[in-house]
């Protein structure tokens, strides 16, 4: 599991068997001996589980029915994400029940309802109420727990505590803000990580981030909700007495965030990483939450206890599965930021350590200039993350010199079925190569160079030159070198995901100005090439370079094209978008996903070593080998089926990779024609209706419905293709939310949960 160091820089509910998760994970098995370094743990080898914190750790409410405000009163704790083990993982998802498929023997998990005192609670010492301040005697009390419980090894079991508190500090601090103030705050939580780290041998501490706890106001403004706000106030007065807009507000929102950076900068502190059997793991999936919305834009209560403030069931099945996937991120690349609509994936340990590749020591030549230390880091960090591409350059075969024999980077081309379509097509799943009449190009500086068309494909391979193979005339394919000549190229080098709306709209504006195109009638296909400068500047602005924005962006981007009518290819998150339906409502317009970069291969020379002839004398960009292999890629790509496509690239020298259409499938492959059922009758029309689109399950983006002249043919649309890098995997999106229905009775039982709190 990832530590700092191995990594880069009688129950009254019913289990439900949505709560349950699949255990994607084929391996097992813990270490072969047991390890003695907490640096080395696998799953398998955790014994012990135990958890310190307030009432979402107690699990307050979580199997109360949907209705029964009173309730909430009740600890669920065999519910509880972080140390519940009710049931079994088919049917209750919690860290404990993860654990346990990977070690059956697992014990320290908490049982049924009650206190932190009750026998089956065990090592499930979290009390509702608590704040920062008692986590301390909350330490005290585990630690003394398990050193005399027989079921414990205490020297000698592997033990995994989990420590989330926090909440109710921030709900209480406009009662006295010296108190809560977060350097105070931090303080009681190191006095308690201090007691684990000299009592404590063989132990690992998830100190989970406080959540971002402002958006919780959504679910009070709304009164259709149903909410229960008279009792909430009770137990969180800072947080919903403040009016919207006030500095009262803004100073709850600051004191959110500084809480967020103080907890980091004590566990990177190193206090905690003295000897071999012990650390502390900052998990931060709590950091950025965004509130799950129904379809009709209301929050959703589903994911809230009846007071709509604990959380319920559905949260917490969440909750465990992101501290699950935490654990096994490495630090620098966790996620902190997850959209709970869109579900969340159990990760898997992986034999391929990524910190290995970050950790290395590079030996930079001594003439180059200090920041070039950086730079290298940062490109083998971020091909660590995408596909272990590339290696430092002083690890590579040096660049052919001036003497080294010429070689060009052409293709044969040995395809027979080259003729375009009989008349020009209405689908754009009928669509064949000779077809295409534009090609377009928009991404950063690895697209600059992406859509050339110099020379023929017997010398210089490119997408275009194989299109000019079935179409001599295609048009937009930029040419030598400058801004004169780059066709539609309106690439950018240094470009981010953020600017690619900008360059659509200039790339629509440029075509519809040109006289030798008719954007109207003319078949276009455009390439988008993005995201390695949002990685490479990532660690600089986590929030504005965040998997959220960079799907923000992405769909922006579609949706214009969507409403000018160009065709979209593209990769990772965005095959969500791709295959989700929201662009599935017209004949002339479709968006598949092209990924040949996500598993790429290193190319080796025939010593086995790195080949630096793939790229350019900066060890990042490509050179003219690397841009040939990656034309054929793609062009190869878009001869495969949907869902057979191949999604690595083994970059080797063969003038004969080119794939052909077949005579019995001459077209371009699309998610329509790649599956015969879901193929579609088209008919050719002169006028067209605004078309409506779905959004998502991964976003609640609201979807674009596009206005379309008259005089506009559905089939004078545009293809789009789209190759996007892999970088969203450290990624993926989070946050808790809610939904049932409130009791309106004010009952005085209630009273007694302002000690509940979070």
């Amino acid at each position: 599991m990832r530590t700092q160091r191995n990594s880069p820089d009688t129950e009254e509910r019913v289990h439900s068997e949505v709560m349950g998760t699949e255990i994607p994970c084929t391996d097992r098995s813990p270490s072969p001996t047991t390890p003695t370094s907490v640096h080395e743990l696998r799953p398998g080898d955790i014994k012990v589980v135990a958890a310190v914190g307030d009432s979402l750790t107690a699990a307050n409410g979580v199997g109360a029915g949907t209705d029964n405000l009173l309730l909430v009163i009740n600890e669920y704790r065999g519910l509880s994400w972080s140390i519940g083990g009710d049931a079994n993982i088919t049917t209750v998802t919690t860290l404990p029940n993860i654990l346990r498929e990977f070690n059956p023997s697992l014990t320290g998990f908490s049982e049924g309802i009650g206190k932190e005192n009750n026998p089956k609670a065990f090592l499930n010492q979290a009390v509702s109420g608590a704040k920062s301040g008692d986590m301390v005697s909350q330490v005290r009390t585990l630690v003394d727990k398990m050193k005399n419980d027989v079921r414990i090894d205490f020297h000698n079991d592997w033990k995994v505590i989990t420590m989330f508190i926090g909440g109710n500090d921030i709900c209480d601090f406009c009662t006295d803000s010296i108190y809560f103030s977060p350097a105070n705050v931090v303080e009681r939580i190191r006095q308690a990580l201090d007691i684990l780290h000299n009592e404590v041998p063989r132990a690992i501490v998830n100190l989970v981030e406080l959540l971002h706890i402002v958006p919780l106001r959504d679910l009070h403004s709304d009164k259709s909700l149903g909410c229960p706000t008279w009792f909430v106030k009770l137990v969180c007065p800072c947080i919903l007495k403040p009016t919207e807009g006030s500095a009262e507000l803004q100073k709850v929102k600051d004191l959110n965030k500084a809480y967020q950076v103080r907890v980091p900068q004590l566990v990177d502190s190193g206090r905690y990483d003295t000897h071999g059997n012990f650390t502390v793991v900052l998990q931060p999936f709590f950091r950025e939450v965004f509130l799950p919305r129904l379809e009709d834009g209301r929050p959703d209560r589903s994911y809230f206890s009846p007071d709509c403030f604990h959380l319920s069931q559905r949260a917490h099945t969440l909750m465990a599965r992101a501290l699950w996937n935490n654990m096994l991120e490495p630090v620098g690349n966790k996620t902190f930021t997850q959209d709970f609509m869109a579900g969340i994936d159990l990760k898997c340990p992986s034999e391929v350590t990524l910190h290995r590749v970050a950790l290395m020591t590079f030996n930079v030549p001594a003439n180059l200039s200090n920041n070039i230390h950086h730079f290298v880091f940062m490109l083998a960090y971020k091909c660590a993350l995408d596909c272990f591409f590339i290696r430092p350059c002083h690890s590579l075969e040096p660049l052919p010199t001036a003497t080294t024999p010429f070689q060009n980077w052409g293709s044969d081309f040995s395809c027979v079925h080259v003729a375009p379509s009989d008349s020009v097509p209405t689908s754009v799943h009928r669509l064949r190569p000779g077809d295409i009449k534009v090609v377009a190009a928009l991404g950063d500086s690895l697209t600059v160079s992406f859509i050339g068309g110099d020379k023929t494909l017997d010398t210089v391979t490119t997408l275009p030159n194989i299109l000019k193979k079935f179409n001599p005339n295609i048009k937009g394919m930029s040419t030598g070198r400058g801004k004169k000549t780059t066709g539609f190229n309106v690439a950018v080098s240094g470009a981010k995901i953020s600017g690619i709306p900008g360059q659509v709209r200039q790339l629509i504006e440029t075509m519809k100005n040109n006289s030798a195109v008719d954007f109207e009638k003319d078949w276009k296909l455009v390439t988008l090439f993005i995201g390695g400068n949002d990685l490479c500047q990532y660690c600089n602005d986590r929030a504005s370079l965040s998997p959220a924005n960079y799907s923000h962006h992405m769909m922006t981007s579609l949706d214009i094209l969507y409403q000018e009518r160009l065709w979209y290819f593209s990769q990772t998150k965005t095959e969500e978008l791709a295959y989700g339906g929201r662009y599935d409502d017209r004949e002339d317009f479709t968006v598949v996903v092209q990924p040949f970069f996500r598993n790429s291969i290193v190319p080796l020379n025939t010593e086995g070593r790195p080949d630096a002839t793939y790229f350019s004398e900066d060890c990042f960009h490509f050179s003219e080998r690397g841009h040939a292999d990656m034309a054929i890629a793609l062009w190869n790509n878009m001869l495969e089926p949907v869902g057979k496509k191949q999604t690595y690239n083994n970059f080797t020298t063969d003038r004969n990779k080119i794939k052909c259409p077949s005579e019995e499938h001459p077209y371009i492959f699309t998610k329509v024609n790649s599956h015969p059922s879901l193929t579609t009758t088209t008919t050719t029309t002169t006028t067209t209706t605004p078309a409506t689109t779905t959004t998502t399950p991964a976003t609640t983006t609201t979807a674009v419905t596009p206005t379309c002249s008259k005089g506009v043919d559905t089939w004078v649309a545009a293809l789009l293709a789209v190759v996007g890098l892999v970088i969203g995997w450290g990624v993926t999106w989070l946050f808790l939310s809610c939904r049932d229905k409130r009791n309106k009775q004010r009952m005085q039982t209630m009273v007694e949960m302002k000690a509940t709190g979070l």
